[in-house]
């Protein structure tokens, strides 16, 4: 309830705002008179109501101020306009161009994302069937949108990839039966994972379905080995599939639980990783883990049972002679002759062993290499269907000028075809916080399937709209997408806190982080870089003439009091309606406060009853200050936010903050990373740790299983090989060293440790037959090739629709 106070009207009937006060804590209330009739010794017994707090806009009209001993009665209405309004106007929001409410809704701690969303659009739904006329709900930021297509897109890119790995099974077995083996240990490992994550609280999201996916590639090695090898034996000459099964697990039993082991070993260290980064390690290493462990089981059990069920002995003697089977015949002859070439080119290595270790030692520099030097971030940026603006116009800029750039503004994105929907808060910035410079525009972009071509995307849009609103002088207006995870900023680019810890005046720190800001936007790694510490709003200091107000018998309380009630508004009372309470607000009309002549409508009361204009007793000192200071760890604060120019990671731009921050900051002041920052740098720092923990980790375990502490080496120092690969490709692609990378190098750790194993375990039980190491080494490299190229394609071609899916 808003009670517009006429300042001259009041000091006509020598009123001021405490007096309204009075007039609402005497008429305004709830009161219980009593009860008549209790212990009185009457037939009927009566309680007494009174009829509590006012209602509506007509009852506060009616409240009497004041009398006379004429009988002559001063009403509200007589000294103010009484209406329904809103709590505050120093914002104000849109939808579309139409007046609306913003409401976020955000989950707690431990509640389920999507569940929170669901039920929260049920209610809206349920809720909008009694919306008057013309009122309407629209979601501008809803996280299942998101979620709900990547979950699809993973999903279809899941059966792609299982229907690839099932081709490449059935090229290299070339038999139906053989290939139905493999491909029944993808649904039970599969099923068997979900039943565990279940079981340890996960959720099906993101993280998992992305490890699942992988899952499939490697779930059918251990099925794939066990196959392969049967499928050697009964080549050789067996003639019982049952015999060959047997036979054959004899042989690689032990390869598969040393595989399952070192697989599973390299994703223990990852449970050790603390904050966000340790929520991404953990949900995809251990739904991994479980995955590969149910492989292992399924290919030690079910595998060989359906081996020798269904596999046949082998007969040479083909009959057709259709496109198939001269399809196989020809695969058969390429595949071995890339066999003998295979074979030479170990023979030849072995014997220049100074060229292997060359070969060796150069993939070993080129991974540290890489490591030290490919352009590092958290997560990657993704399309979630929004983008958000900052507008900041000059210090102490007037809402209504701020609510005109917002509306160039929104005449620009609504040009833009992929906008579906246009929110505007006039009054606060996302980065900015509250104040009558600044404004904050969310756009809802369009499905993803309805801007599926080039230049659609949301950092694409994001750099058009810096360009069509570059032309608008009069405010400072960025334009960025919303975090990828969510509670970590407001913004995908940087984050950081400059501190001022010599304890110095908000100028000295301003003229800092001025200069700091500038140098930081000459870097051509930094897109933008801005800071909202502003000390240069203009102000007016309330000077109180003491000694006059003292001698006009007006106490300074009384002055401050009066210039309270009308200027600034006065929460003085609360009223029911909706079945809520709402708060009585008292305030001078905004003629009566809208510039430095309106203070001469104003008038305070003396002791005897007799009004004086208060500009008798206090004048204004033009002052300058910050709208409001921020203090970090204790110390006063510049927030500075950013982004990372195109082509450059966030990795580059905390490099040139270091360096930027190094030559430009003085002694006594600091800086302090915030946001999804702090957690790349605390990401960042674990994850050294963590390698060399997963290669000890599959050390120990490889040496307890050889009984000899010099064999693992022969495992190990194969894989930083491979880790170079993935480097050298994410270089290529453009692609930043972020948590994704650094999860996918830790499985590829134990992926390439399998695929030497297989060797050297083969290697080892010829060696005890009686062969030389030599000849050892290179019958395991052979009996493994075929076994080896299989689950790598399969692994290969099971990321394949992984690389091609996108939203």
């Amino acid at each position: 309830m808003r009670i517009w106070l006429k300042a001259n009207i009041m000091a006509n009937y020598g009123l001021v705002p405490s007096d309204i006060s009075l007039a609402l804590a005497d008429q305004n209330l709830e009161a219980a008179p009593g009860e008549l009739g209790l212990q009185g010794d009457q037939a009927y017994q009566y309680t007494l109501k009174y009829k509590g707090k006012l209602h509506n806009v007509s009852e506060f009209e009616d409240i009497i101020i004041k009398t006379t001993e004429s009988g002559r009665i001063l009403r509200l209405k007589d000294v103010a306009r009484v209406e329904l309004g809103s709590q505050s106007y120093s914002t104000t929001t849109r939808v579309n161009g139409n007046p609306g409410v913003g409401i976020a809704i955000a989950q707690t701690a431990g509640s389920n994302a999507q569940e929170v969303v669901e039920n929260a659009i049920a209610t809206l739904e349920a809720a909008s069937v009694n919306f008057p006329e013309g009122i309407k709900y629209v979601e501008m930021l809803n996280a299942n949108d998101f979620l709900d297509a990547s979950i699809t897109k993973v999903i279809e890119t899941l059966i792609e990839a299982f229907l690839l790995v099932f081709l490449v099974v059935f090229i290299f077995l070339q038999d139906w039966r053989s290939t139905l083996i493999p491909a029944i240990s993808v649904p039970v490992a599969i099923v068997g994972t979900f039943f565990f994550l279940s079981l340890f609280g996960f959720t099906i999201n993101l993280l998992t379905l992305f490890a699942l996916m992988l899952a499939i590639g490697i779930v059918v090695d251990d099925a794939i080995v066990v196959v392969e090898t049967v499928h050697a034996k009964l080549d050789s000459g067996y003639t019982s599939a049952r015999k060959a099964s047997l036979d054959a697990m004899s042989e690689i039993s032990g390869a598969i639980i040393s595989i399952t082991l070192v697989m599973s070993a390299v994703f223990v260290p990852v449970t050790f990783i603390s904050g966000s980064s340790g929520v991404f390690y953990q949900q995809f290493g251990i739904t991994l883990a479980i995955a590969i462990i149910l492989s292992a089981v399924n290919a030690l059990t079910l595998s060989p049972a359906l081996c020798a069920l269904l596999l046949n002995p082998h007969n040479e003697a083909h009959t057709r002679k259709g496109f198939i089977q001269r399809f196989y015949v020809a695969f058969n002859t390429g595949f071995e002759k890339t066999t003998s070439k295979y074979k030479k080119s170990v023979s030849f290595l072995i014997r220049k062993k100074v060229i292997a270790t060359g070969v060796l030692s150069i993939f070993i520099g080129i991974f540290i290499y890489l490591m030290n030097t490919t352009a590092t971030g958290f997560v990657p940026d993704e399309d979630q269907g929004v983008i958000m603006s900052n507008i900041s116009l000059p210090a102490a800029a007037s809402l209504e000028r701020t609510a005109e750039v917002v509306e160039q503004v929104k005449e620009i994105v609504e040009d833009i075809p992929e906008v579906r929907a246009v929110f505007t808060n006039t009054g606060s910035g996302l980065i900015s916080g509250a104040g009558s410079n600044y404004a904050t525009v969310i756009l809802r972009l369009k499905d993803w399937n309805e801007r599926s071509g080039e230049g659609q995307d949301a950092q694409s849009i994001v750099k058009r709209l810096f360009g069509q609103s570059a032309h608008i002088k009069d405010a400072n207006i960025i334009f960025f997408a919303p975090p990828t995870i969510s509670g970590f900023g407001i913004s995908n680019g940087f984050q950081l806190q400059l501190q001022d810890q010599s304890g110095g005046s908000v100028d000295e720190l301003y003229t800092v982080s001025q200069d700091f800001v500038s140098a930081l936007s000459k870097r051509p790694e930094i897109q933008y870089a801005s800071t909202t510490l502003d000390p240069t709003f203009p102000q007016y200091e309330v000077v109180v003439d003491v000694a006059k107000t003292k001698l006009a018998g007006i106490d300074v309380e009384d002055v401050l009091s009066v210039m309270q009630g009308y200027l600034s508004g006065v929460y003085a009372s609360n009223f029911n309606k909706f079945g809520k309470q709402y708060r009585v607000i008292y305030q001078a009309e905004p003629n009566f406060r809208a510039n430095l002549e309106s203070l001469n409508a104003i008038k305070v009361k003396n002791s005897n009853g007799i009004m004086a204009p208060i500009t008798e007793f206090v004048t204004l000192k033009r002052v300058y200050g910050p709208q409001s200071i921020t203090r970090f760890n204790l110390f006063t604060s510049a927030s500075i936010n950013g982004a990372p120019n195109d082509g450059y990671s966030s990795g580059d731009a905390i490099s040139a903050i270091e360096e930027v921050a190094a030559e430009t900051l003085p002694t006594g002041y600091g800086y302090e990373y915030s946001g999804l920052t702090r957690e790349e740098i605390s990401a960042g720092s674990q994850t050294v740790y963590i390698f060399a923990l997963c290669f000890i980790f599959i050390y120990f375990l490889l040496s307890a299983q050889y009984e000899i502490f010099i064999l693992p080496f022969s495992v190990l120092i194969a894989v930083p090989a491979g880790l170079s690969g993935v480097l050298i490709f994410a270089n290529l692609f453009d692609i930043s060293n972020n948590i994704y990378i650094q999860i996918t190098l830790v499985m590829l750790i134990g992926l390439l440790a399998k695929n030497a194993i297989l060797i050297v375990e083969f290697a080892i039980q010829r060696r005890r037959e009686g062969e030389t190491i030599i000849q050892s080494a290179i019958d395991g490299a052979i009996a493994r090739f075929r076994p080896i190229l299989m689950t790598s394609f399969a692994f290969i071609f099971g990321l394949t629709p992984l690389c091609g899916s996108c939203r």
